[in-house]
């Protein structure tokens, strides 16, 4: 492909020569002064059929107590009133292993969802599988038949440069392929609230809804970025879109691919971003932005390395740690094994230490061990990261198929956070309520944006 190298001189003869010739010929010069026109249509052509639409479908219980009791359904004549409706994700994905047909996209394309397809650019409807998905990252993979397909290959996202040109590619609204282009406005965002792990490029180039998991390219048609978010105050695109870099959505998938999970470091300390109330406390200027420690996990790299209950951490290698989001998100970034260092503020005066990551520890346990009748399922605290973002409950982390736990319903992504009317922040905390030994209790369960109840009985 011929890259951009025209001048502007000719380029303004380029648009000059079009204005003449349009009322005559109607159509554009193929070449100015001898030099062809720029066009991004043959990297597009190579690119395009690396590029997949995505349909997944999750049937969601519909949560209506009537339904439980077969004295109203006979009364209302709700006995076949179906119990569950099925909501469709539209979303966009990457194929970068034509011999094994895996294909990247966002997690949450495809998060809970019973049947996942993809329809390649030649038209062809294929049922996927899926092999992993990280929440936190919101990178998944699934894989299709590898028949006849077209990979993409991947670039050195951090060579990315403010100012280069970039082309993103999806599925927009389910109209159709679509390519929009434009330059990457800035690397490394962070603080977008709910977006769990945050290192995005940061675009002008179209992305609306349905673009989610297609592909960000450069002028050479090399995978830079996995499209996930927009900034939009009215739920259109208005020049600022988010990708994921294909740096850290590679190594996401290999873990995914490798284990079907990721592990994200964690300096095994609980923080609370700081505020002008406990700034005071701290005796530190009212002004003061970092993260506080509030908690020491024993044995944790933060204990090693002599992090203390009120340590404010200002930075971490060296960028600026505002807010409790900032210090979670350098851990879930970093590698595991490698070497954090932070600058923090200790009674009012300035420290540095170095501590080195370890994967993040949660607790878990079999569902079997809670109740019998969860039996295939496995529960965990939920990441210390959502935790920061305000989440809270006992995550399922997977569920094993045909098991009884797969019968209630229950799918790896679920969050438990109640039981009945009592509310379950931890796996502690669940534990001690089934230990009552109830013969019937609910769960209160969220999915995605829906919440609904599972009676054991």
């Amino acid at each position: 492909m011929r890259k951009f190298s025209l001048s502007l001189a000719v380029l303004v003869a380029a648009f000059a020569a079009c204005g003449r010739l349009a009322t005559s010929h109607a159509a554009l010069p193929a070449a100015v002064d001898g030099q062809p026109l720029p066009s991004l249509a043959p990297m597009l052509e190579r690119v395009v059929p690396a590029v997949v639409n995505i349909n997944s479908k999750t049937h969601v219980r519909v949560n209506n107590p009537f339904m439980n009791d077969p004295f109203f359904r006979q009364f209302f004549g709700m006995q076949n009133m179906p119990r569950e409706r099925v909501e469709q994700s539209l979303g966009s994905g990457v194929i970068i292993d034509a011999g094994k047909g895996y294909v990247l996209t966002n997690n949450h394309v495809i998060d809970g969802a019973d049947d996942i397809s993809v329809t390649l650019h030649d038209g062809r409807t294929l049922k996927a599988k899926l092999i992993g998905n990280d929440p936190d990252t919101d990178v998944a993979v699934i894989q299709i038949p590898a028949e006849n397909l077209v990979t993409l290959p991947l670039a050195d996202s951090s060579q990315l440069r403010i100012g280069d040109f970039v082309v993103a590619i999806g599925n927009p609204f389910g109209v159709g392929q679509t390519a929009t282009s434009g330059i990457v406005s800035g690397l490394n965002r962070t603080g977008l609230r709910g977006l769990g792990i945050q290192n995005f490029i940061q675009t002008d180039a179209s992305i609306n809804p349905g673009n989610s998991g297609g592909a960000l390219v450069n002028l050479r048609g090399e995978l830079v970025g996995i499209n996930s978010a927009i900034f939009s105050p009215s739920g259109g695109n208005v020049g600022i879109g988010f990708a994921i870099p294909s740096n850290l959505a590679s190594n996401v998938m290999g873990q995914l691919i490798a284990t079907g999970s990721v592990r994200h470091g964690s300096l095994g300390a609980q923080v609370q971003s700081v505020n002008a109330e406990i700034a005071r406390m701290l005796g530190v200027k009212e002004d003061q932005q970092g993260a506080v420690v509030t908690q020491v996990r024993d044995g944790s790299p933060a204990a090693s390395a002599g992090l203390q209950t009120g340590d404010v951490i200002v930075a971490a290698n060296g960028r600026p740690v505002q807010n409790e989001a900032d210090l979670y998100n350098a851990e879930g970034l970093a590698a595991i094994g490698s070497t954090i260092d932070l600058k923090l503020l200790r009674e009012g005066k300035p420290l540095t230490v170095s501590a080195r990551i370890e994967a993040e520890k949660v607790a878990s346990s079999d569902g079997a061990r809670l109740d019998a009748r969860l039996a295939g399922a496995t529960f965990a605290d939920v990441s210390e990261r959502a935790r920061a973002d305000g989440k809270s409950g006992v995550g399922v982390a997977n569920v094993a198929p045909g098991s009884r736990a797969a019968q209630l319903g229950l799918k790896a992504g679920d969050v438990v956070f109640g039981v009945g009317r009592l509310r379950v922040n931890t796996l502690a905390e669940l534990t001690q309520l089934m230990k009552r030994g109830l013969r019937q209790v609910q769960l209160v369960v969220a999915r995605g944006g829906d919440t609904f109840v599972v009676t054991l009985q």
